[in-house]
Protein backbone atom coordinates (compact mmCIF):
# COMPACT_ATOMS: atom_id res chain seq x y z
CA UNK A 1 0.00 0.00 0.00
CA UNK A 2 1.59 3.60 -0.92
CA UNK A 3 0.27 6.99 0.35
CA UNK A 4 1.20 10.20 -1.60
CA UNK A 5 1.23 13.37 0.85
CA UNK A 6 2.07 16.75 -0.63
CA UNK A 7 3.33 19.65 1.30
CA UNK A 8 2.81 17.84 4.36
CA UNK A 9 4.04 17.49 7.91
CA UNK A 10 5.68 14.72 10.36
CA UNK A 11 2.11 14.78 12.41
CA UNK A 12 0.27 14.04 8.84
CA UNK A 13 2.78 11.63 8.10
CA UNK A 14 2.32 9.85 11.38
CA UNK A 15 -1.31 9.68 10.99
CA UNK A 16 -0.86 7.59 7.48
CA UNK A 17 1.44 5.77 9.00
CA UNK A 18 -1.44 4.47 11.02
CA UNK A 19 -3.91 4.50 8.59
CA UNK A 20 -1.77 2.22 6.01
CA UNK A 21 -1.38 -0.32 8.84
CA UNK A 22 -5.21 -0.45 10.12
CA UNK A 23 -5.93 -0.86 6.40
CA UNK A 24 -3.89 -4.16 6.01
CA UNK A 25 -3.91 -5.43 9.67
CA UNK A 26 -0.54 -4.98 10.58
CA UNK A 27 0.79 -3.69 13.81
CA UNK A 28 4.17 -1.99 14.06
CA UNK A 29 5.44 -3.88 17.45
CA UNK A 30 7.21 -6.29 15.39
CA UNK A 31 9.72 -3.67 14.25
CA UNK A 32 12.91 -3.47 15.72
CA UNK A 33 14.85 -0.41 14.69
CA UNK A 34 14.66 2.55 12.47
CA UNK A 35 17.09 2.92 9.29
CA UNK A 36 17.30 6.04 8.55
CA UNK A 37 19.14 6.12 4.48
CA UNK A 38 20.73 9.65 3.61
CA UNK A 39 20.83 9.68 0.16
CA UNK A 40 20.09 12.05 -3.21
CA UNK A 41 17.01 10.49 -5.66
CA UNK A 42 19.60 8.66 -8.41
CA UNK A 43 20.85 5.90 -5.58
CA UNK A 44 17.78 5.99 -3.64
CA UNK A 45 15.74 3.21 -5.89
CA UNK A 46 18.93 1.35 -4.69
CA UNK A 47 19.50 2.01 -1.60
CA UNK A 48 15.57 1.40 -0.61
CA UNK A 49 15.82 -2.49 -2.43
CA UNK A 50 18.44 -2.83 -0.50
CA UNK A 51 16.83 -2.00 2.91
CA UNK A 52 13.75 -3.54 2.46
CA UNK A 53 15.87 -7.12 1.79
CA UNK A 54 17.60 -6.21 4.32
CA UNK A 55 14.17 -6.20 6.41
CA UNK A 56 13.45 -9.56 6.11
CA UNK A 57 15.92 -10.46 8.39
CA UNK A 58 15.30 -6.72 10.27
CA UNK A 59 12.45 -5.80 10.33
CA UNK A 60 12.31 -1.87 10.60
CA UNK A 61 10.80 1.44 9.96
CA UNK A 62 12.89 2.59 6.83
CA UNK A 63 13.08 6.51 6.50
CA UNK A 64 14.61 7.72 3.30
CA UNK A 65 16.13 11.68 3.55
CA UNK A 66 15.83 13.16 0.20
CA UNK A 67 17.10 16.65 0.29
CA UNK A 68 16.47 17.61 -3.35
CA UNK A 69 18.24 20.97 -5.24
CA UNK A 70 16.51 23.88 -5.90
CA UNK A 71 15.29 24.57 -9.57
CA UNK A 72 14.61 28.03 -9.45
CA UNK A 73 14.61 31.36 -7.12
CA UNK A 74 11.50 30.40 -6.05
CA UNK A 75 12.26 26.83 -4.92
CA UNK A 76 15.17 28.24 -2.98
CA UNK A 77 12.81 29.99 -0.38
CA UNK A 78 9.92 27.58 -0.64
CA UNK A 79 10.14 24.99 2.02
CA UNK A 80 8.09 22.19 1.86
CA UNK A 81 8.18 18.43 2.52
CA UNK A 82 6.75 15.56 0.12
CA UNK A 83 6.12 12.50 1.30
CA UNK A 84 5.18 8.90 0.48
CA UNK A 85 4.43 6.49 2.70
CA UNK A 86 4.80 2.09 1.84
CA UNK A 87 3.45 -0.33 4.14
CA UNK A 88 3.09 -3.84 3.64
CA UNK A 89 4.11 -5.52 0.40
CA UNK A 90 5.47 -2.55 -0.81
CA UNK A 91 7.62 -2.06 2.12
CA UNK A 92 9.22 -5.48 2.60
CA UNK A 93 8.37 -6.57 6.19
CA UNK A 94 8.50 -2.99 7.67
CA UNK A 95 7.68 0.92 6.76
CA UNK A 96 8.90 2.55 4.89
CA UNK A 97 8.46 6.56 4.20
CA UNK A 98 10.11 8.89 1.49
CA UNK A 99 10.77 12.40 2.52
CA UNK A 100 11.44 14.82 -0.13
CA UNK A 101 12.88 17.79 0.98
CA UNK A 102 12.98 21.12 -0.62
CA UNK A 103 14.12 24.55 0.64
CA UNK A 104 14.87 25.46 4.26
CA UNK A 105 13.64 22.13 5.55
CA UNK A 106 16.05 20.30 3.76
CA UNK A 107 18.79 22.22 6.40
CA UNK A 108 16.82 20.69 9.05
CA UNK A 109 16.19 17.10 8.18
CA UNK A 110 16.28 16.13 12.03
CA UNK A 111 13.84 17.68 13.35
CA UNK A 112 11.26 16.07 10.62
CA UNK A 113 12.93 12.60 11.51
CA UNK A 114 12.79 12.76 14.85
CA UNK A 115 8.89 12.40 15.32
CA UNK A 116 9.27 9.66 12.78
CA UNK A 117 11.28 7.49 14.66
CA UNK A 118 9.83 3.90 16.60
CA UNK A 119 9.81 4.90 20.05
CA UNK A 120 12.90 3.06 22.60
CA UNK A 121 13.89 1.25 19.66
CA UNK A 122 17.59 1.79 18.06
CA UNK A 123 18.16 3.94 15.33
CA UNK A 124 20.00 3.47 12.42
CA UNK A 125 21.71 5.83 9.59
CA UNK A 126 23.38 5.06 6.48
CA UNK A 127 24.82 7.50 4.56
CA UNK A 128 24.85 4.89 0.68
CA UNK A 129 26.83 8.14 -0.50
CA UNK A 130 28.23 11.57 0.06
CA UNK A 131 28.55 11.17 3.73
CA UNK A 132 29.67 13.54 6.24
CA UNK A 133 33.06 14.15 7.22
CA UNK A 134 32.46 13.31 10.95
CA UNK A 135 29.33 11.23 10.96
CA UNK A 136 28.95 11.56 14.79
CA UNK A 137 28.75 15.25 14.56
CA UNK A 138 26.16 15.51 11.95
CA UNK A 139 22.68 16.17 13.31
CA UNK A 140 20.82 13.13 12.02
CA UNK A 141 24.07 11.12 12.49
CA UNK A 142 23.94 12.19 16.49
CA UNK A 143 20.43 10.68 16.54
CA UNK A 144 21.53 7.25 16.03
CA UNK A 145 23.07 4.07 17.98
CA UNK A 146 24.92 2.99 14.66
CA UNK A 147 26.33 5.05 11.35
CA UNK A 148 27.05 3.37 8.51
CA UNK A 149 29.28 4.97 5.49
CA UNK A 150 30.85 3.17 2.46
CA UNK A 151 34.15 4.57 1.14
CA UNK A 152 33.55 2.52 -2.04
CA UNK A 153 31.48 5.02 -3.00
CA UNK A 154 33.70 7.95 -2.95
CA UNK A 155 36.22 9.11 -5.29
CA UNK A 156 39.19 9.47 -3.11
CA UNK A 157 38.68 6.20 -0.93
CA UNK A 158 42.57 6.09 0.56
CA UNK A 159 42.39 9.89 1.31
CA UNK A 160 38.49 9.75 2.91
CA UNK A 161 39.96 6.82 5.02
CA UNK A 162 42.27 9.17 6.65
CA UNK A 163 39.28 11.63 7.33
CA UNK A 164 37.12 8.86 8.61
CA UNK A 165 40.35 7.75 11.25
CA UNK A 166 40.37 11.33 12.39
CA UNK A 167 36.76 11.55 13.06
CA UNK A 168 35.97 8.51 14.19
CA UNK A 169 33.52 7.73 17.51
CA UNK A 170 32.00 4.94 19.17
CA UNK A 171 29.09 3.56 17.02
CA UNK A 172 30.67 4.29 13.51
CA UNK A 173 31.20 1.77 10.85
CA UNK A 174 31.81 1.55 6.74
CA UNK A 175 30.50 -1.56 4.78
CA UNK A 176 34.39 -1.36 3.16
CA UNK A 177 35.17 -2.97 6.67
CA UNK A 178 31.25 -4.78 6.34
CA UNK A 179 32.88 -6.98 3.37
CA UNK A 180 36.12 -8.11 5.01
CA UNK A 181 34.11 -10.25 7.81
CA UNK A 182 34.53 -13.65 5.27
CA UNK A 183 38.16 -12.53 4.98
CA UNK A 184 39.36 -12.09 8.38
CA UNK A 185 36.50 -15.68 9.55
CA UNK A 186 38.74 -17.56 7.04
CA UNK A 187 41.97 -15.41 8.28
CA UNK A 188 41.49 -16.62 11.70
CA UNK A 189 40.56 -20.16 11.13
CA UNK A 190 43.33 -20.41 9.41
CA UNK A 191 45.85 -19.13 12.28
CA UNK A 192 44.22 -21.63 14.29
CA UNK A 193 45.17 -24.42 12.49
CA UNK A 194 49.03 -23.38 11.90
CA UNK A 195 49.42 -22.07 15.02
CA UNK A 196 52.66 -20.86 14.40
CA UNK A 197 54.06 -17.55 15.00
CA UNK A 198 53.66 -14.73 11.19
CA UNK A 199 56.80 -13.17 10.62
CA UNK A 200 55.05 -11.51 7.22
CA UNK A 201 51.99 -10.06 5.29
CA UNK A 202 51.31 -9.17 2.18
CA UNK A 203 47.96 -8.00 0.75
CA UNK A 204 46.68 -8.35 -2.82
CA UNK A 205 44.21 -6.11 -3.94
CA UNK A 206 43.21 -3.69 -6.82
CA UNK A 207 44.39 -0.17 -6.95
CA UNK A 208 43.35 2.08 -4.23
CA UNK A 209 40.65 -0.16 -2.46
CA UNK A 210 39.41 0.78 0.83
CA UNK A 211 38.99 -2.86 2.45
CA UNK A 212 42.63 -3.77 1.40
CA UNK A 213 43.93 -1.08 3.52
CA UNK A 214 41.80 -1.27 6.08
CA UNK A 215 42.56 -5.70 6.05
CA UNK A 216 46.19 -4.60 6.01
CA UNK A 217 46.30 -2.32 8.83
CA UNK A 218 44.11 -4.87 10.91
CA UNK A 219 46.78 -7.70 9.93
CA UNK A 220 49.23 -5.17 11.18
CA UNK A 221 47.99 -3.81 14.39
CA UNK A 222 46.69 -7.82 15.43
CA UNK A 223 49.92 -9.46 13.97
CA UNK A 224 52.67 -6.92 14.86
CA UNK A 225 53.73 -7.32 11.16
CA UNK A 226 54.28 -5.15 8.38
CA UNK A 227 51.89 -5.87 5.62
CA UNK A 228 52.87 -5.41 2.16
CA UNK A 229 50.24 -3.65 -0.25
CA UNK A 230 50.38 -5.68 -3.84
CA UNK A 231 48.14 -4.03 -6.66
CA UNK A 232 46.88 -6.92 -8.62
CA UNK A 233 44.51 -6.34 -11.81
CA UNK A 234 41.33 -7.27 -9.32
CA UNK A 235 38.62 -7.55 -8.38
CA UNK A 236 38.17 -6.20 -4.89
CA UNK A 237 40.86 -8.04 -2.44
CA UNK A 238 42.32 -10.77 -4.61
CA UNK A 239 44.73 -12.49 -1.80
CA UNK A 240 46.53 -12.49 1.26
CA UNK A 241 49.85 -14.24 2.23
CA UNK A 242 50.88 -14.66 5.49
CA UNK A 243 54.89 -16.05 6.34
CA UNK A 244 55.79 -17.95 8.76
CA UNK A 245 58.98 -20.10 9.06
CA UNK A 246 57.47 -23.30 7.73
CA UNK A 247 56.51 -21.69 4.66
CA UNK A 248 53.63 -19.18 3.48
CA UNK A 249 49.53 -19.27 4.58
CA UNK A 250 47.89 -18.02 1.68
CA UNK A 251 44.39 -17.56 0.69
CA UNK A 252 43.56 -16.74 -3.10
CA UNK A 253 40.62 -15.17 -5.10
CA UNK A 254 41.82 -14.06 -8.38
CA UNK A 255 38.28 -13.54 -9.72
CA UNK A 256 34.88 -15.49 -8.88
CA UNK A 257 32.82 -16.60 -5.82
CA UNK A 258 35.72 -19.51 -4.59
CA UNK A 259 38.90 -19.15 -3.19
CA UNK A 260 41.75 -21.27 -2.26
CA UNK A 261 43.54 -21.80 0.67
CA UNK A 262 46.88 -23.21 1.07
CA UNK A 263 48.70 -24.05 4.48
CA UNK A 264 52.44 -25.16 5.35
CA UNK A 265 52.19 -29.07 4.74
CA UNK A 266 48.75 -29.41 3.85
CA UNK A 267 46.71 -29.92 0.98
CA UNK A 268 45.08 -26.67 -0.79
CA UNK A 269 41.16 -26.68 -0.18
CA UNK A 270 38.51 -24.35 -1.83
CA UNK A 271 36.32 -22.41 -0.09
CA UNK A 272 33.52 -19.90 -0.35
CA UNK A 273 34.42 -16.59 -0.67
CA UNK A 274 31.37 -14.45 -2.68
CA UNK A 275 31.17 -10.65 -3.31
CA UNK A 276 28.35 -9.84 -1.28
CA UNK A 277 25.40 -7.94 -1.89
CA UNK A 278 24.72 -4.79 -0.52
CA UNK A 279 20.95 -5.91 1.38
CA UNK A 280 23.84 -8.50 2.75
CA UNK A 281 26.22 -6.16 4.26
CA UNK A 282 23.22 -4.15 5.74
CA UNK A 283 22.09 -7.01 7.06
CA UNK A 284 25.35 -8.22 8.83
CA UNK A 285 25.65 -4.52 10.41
CA UNK A 286 22.01 -4.42 12.09
CA UNK A 287 22.83 -8.01 13.51
CA UNK A 288 25.22 -6.00 16.27
CA UNK A 289 24.28 -2.52 17.31
CA UNK A 290 27.10 -1.70 19.51
CA UNK A 291 30.49 -0.70 19.24
CA UNK A 292 33.13 -2.52 16.20
CA UNK A 293 36.17 -1.96 18.72
CA UNK A 294 37.85 -4.03 15.31
CA UNK A 295 36.93 -1.47 13.26
CA UNK A 296 38.48 1.05 15.07
CA UNK A 297 41.54 -0.89 15.74
CA UNK A 298 41.82 -1.37 11.66
CA UNK A 299 40.70 2.25 11.07
CA UNK A 300 43.49 4.05 13.12
CA UNK A 301 46.05 0.64 12.71
CA UNK A 302 46.98 0.64 16.17
CA UNK A 303 45.31 -1.87 18.66
CA UNK A 304 43.68 -0.42 22.04
CA UNK A 305 43.47 -1.33 25.47
CA UNK A 306 39.34 -2.27 25.01
CA UNK A 307 40.17 -4.35 22.60
CA UNK A 308 41.36 -8.51 22.74
CA UNK A 309 44.62 -9.52 22.04
CA UNK A 310 43.88 -12.01 19.24
CA UNK A 311 43.16 -11.51 15.97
Amino acid sequence: MKIDLSDTTASKINKALVQGRRAIGTPAVGMVLTMVIVTDEENAYDSIKAAEEASHEHPSRTLVVIKRHARTPRDRTRSHLDAEVRVGADAGTGETVILRMYGEVSDHADSVVLPLLLPDAPVVVWWPVEAPENPSKDPLGALAQRRITDLYTTETPLADLEVRARSYAPGDTDLAWTRLTPWRSMLAAALDQARVPIVSAVVEAEADNPAAELLARWLEARLHVTAERVVTAGPVVTGVRLGTENGEIVIDRPEGPLATLSLPGQPSRTLALKVRTTSELIAEELRRLDQDEMYAVALRGEATKETPDHV
